[in-house]
């Protein structure tokens, strides 16, 4: 997918709402929404930062949200934001990438995509979400 530098971010909160929603209704199993790759679990337990919202499947551990960047001169497989620093940097490149921030569940294994959003070259210092960002809305 190519997006802008100057775009916006883009929320996948409906999408997430209506999947809830339909595992509540029991029209898709747990097996059906909580598949997360052993690969963002183990992300998620090392380098999640905790969002401070309850799953909302299992609803007894608390979310935690990871960070990948893709991007020119970065892995095909993106690379993984171990911290704030970490994507400040990001921010400052002058080539232009793109974030991904997903939620996942390490109790059950729920994952969603919760937002994407482009940085480095031309995105405006407005634009920036910060690591931990709905943490701080939820306690605010």
């Amino acid at each position: 997918m190519q997006t802008s530098p100057t775009g916006g971010q883009v929320e996948y909160r409906l999408a997430r709402n209506s999947v809830v929603s339909e595992y509540r209704k029991g029209r898709l199993s747990k097996l059906d929404v909580c598949d997360a790759h052993p690969e963002l679990l183990r992300a998620a337990g090392h380098l999640g930062l905790p969002t401070g919202a309850p799953c909302p499947i299992c609803e007894e551990s608390e979310l935690v949200d990871v960070t990948f960047v893709f991007g020119s001169r970065l892995p095909s497989g993106g690379r993984c934001v171990t911290s704030h620093a970490e994507l400040t940097r990001y921010w400052r490149r002058k080539d232009p990438v793109v974030c991904y921030v997903i939620e996942v569940c390490n109790a059950c294994r729920w994952n969603h995509l919760v937002r994407m959003y482009p940085a480095g070259a031309g995105v405006e210092a407005v634009a920036r979400p910060s690591l931990g960002a709905r943490a701080a809305a939820r306690r605010g």
